[in-house]
């Protein structure tokens, strides 16, 4: 166990990671103090004529401030596909995920677009980062005056944000992965967005030597009258392996018109989305050593009740290079009381074979895992929000049964109008590897910081 509590900014013994993830730091701080003064006083005019050019009725708006802040508050807490990060069975909101193992269910935020991770499924997805925002009718806007030749002039393609995610998770089994990757966003003048992203991962395991892997990926986000389109494709890098392919597309489309109250609650709307996924499965370094990468599609579906219910189910279909294939779907209801929520989960996990020993990855052939979760989140200053969370509920494994608990805080800090930074930490006792009768437990540890400009 003392491994688990490594000091979580040192991620080998070796100080060249810790040397280049500090590299990585003062680039990006540097491109974000060079680039917000060159474009904060001409972005903030590009950015609003970009969004005025682009009025759809169903506009995913990304501007909080017209928004009620439970609604905002809701939607930030609902997004599957965990960010590529993982954190067992916590079902837990907001920038965590739904945490699943290895499997990340991901959702569009109607504020900001967060590019998902790839390939990332199972229990310890069980943390929601259910980012899935119904798409809000567009609040009414005063006509815009026409354009002047000035105007004309200026650059049709605006910096929008650069969002940088941190995630350490580590094992009693002496597994460790981390994930550090930026993101530049930005916007075009009709409204379309595109993003590029980059950074640092690792990978560490016991017998299997270190793997350093650079993803680099491009992508774009629009929309086709009701309906959300969202694509990126990319390489990942690797320090001892070859170069591999990733993709990703998804599509969303709304079932029924949502419907928002005067004060802009959201009190019902069905979203049905399609997903497709491709490139090498990040679950641990024995697996990417095997060279292991997947297919993996589904739909989902989210369903705002009423006001205070909500129900979210996702389906995915998984087929892997080395001939295995799987079926996961969850479910998860979900009940607010003010500052306080209840919500039950259920996860159920199955491969054609059991290919752990060979492949590297968890593969039950039949892994159920259900609990219920009591959530408080409110604000404890102006500048400061926080999350906590319990899941208690059981899980089963080839026909026997233990207790399956996740406990998780989470903490967003608004350091300024244009920044904010997350941190959370999650503990949980959910299988995502077979520990032969041995008990097993995970840590994760998890932030992200976003510049708007």
């Amino acid at each position: 166990m003392a491994d688990n509590f490594r000091p979580y900014f040192f991620v080998s013994r070796s100080s060249f990671y810790t040397e280049l993830i500090l590299g990585c730091l003062q680039i990006q701080l540097g491109v974000i103090c060079s680039v917000g003064i060159w474009t904060l006083s001409e972005a903030k005019l590009q950015a609003a004529q970009a969004h005025q050019t682009w009025k759809s009725p169903l506009e995913l708006t990304e501007r909080v401030t017209t928004i009620n802040p439970e609604l905002a508050d809701r939607y930030s807490k609902l997004s599957t596909y965990r960010d590529i990060k993982g954190g067992a069975l916590a079902v837990g909101f907001a920038k965590d995920e739904l945490n699943f193992g290895d499997l990340k269910l991901s959702m569009p935020s109607p504020y900001r677009f967060k590019p998902k991770p790839i390939l990332m499924a199972a229990p310890e997805n069980f943390n929601p980062d259910l980012q899935l925002p119904p798409v809000l009718p567009e609040p009414p806007q005063n006509s815009s005056p026409p354009t002047t030749s000035t105007e004309s002039g200026k650059r049709n393609t605006v910096l929008e944000s650069i969002d940088t995610d941190y995630r350490y998770d580590t094992d009693n089994f002496g597994q460790t992965n981390l994930f550090f990757e930026p993101t530049v966003k930005f916007r075009l003048n009709n409204g379309n967005k595109i993003f590029f992203k980059t950074g640092f991962n690792f990978f560490e395991e016991r017998g299997v030597e270190s793997i350093t892997n650079f993803p680099v990926q491009v992508g774009w986000q629009g929309k086709i009258g009701q309906v959300s389109l969202q694509t990126a494709a990319g390489v990942d890098v690797f320090n001892r392996l070859p170069t591999a392919i990733n993709l990703n597309a998804k599509v969303e489309v709304p079932i029924s018109s949502p419907q928002v109250s005067s004060s802009g609650q959201l009190l019902s709307a069905v979203i049905l989305s399609g997903n497709l996924e491709q490139g090498p499965y990040k679950s641990n370094a024995r697996t990417l050593d095997n060279q292991i990468t997947a297919w993996r599609f589904g739909p989902d579906l989210y369903w705002q009740i009423n006001r205070n219910t909500s129900l979210f189910s996702s389906l995915r279909l998984g087929s892997y290079n080395d001939g295995n294939s799987e079926v996961q779907s969850f479910s998860r209801l979900e009940r607010k009381f003010g500052q306080f929520s209840l919500a039950a989960n259920l996860f159920s996990w199955s491969f054609d074979r059991n290919l752990e020993r060979t492949s590297g990855y968890f593969s039950p052939p039949d892994f159920l895992v259900y609990n219920a979760e009591v959530a408080w989140e409110g604000n404890i200053a102006n500048f400061l929000r926080c999350r906590l969370a319990a899941n208690l509920g059981r899980q089963r494994l080839k026909g026997e049964s233990d207790n399956a608990n996740t406990y998780q805080t989470r903490c967003t800090v608004k350091v300024s109008p244009n920044i904010e930074a997350d941190l959370g930490y999650s503990f949980s006792n959910i299988q995502n590897q077979e520990t032969s009768g041995n008990a097993y437990s995970s840590n994760s540890l998890t932030g992200q910081l976003r510049v708007k400009f």
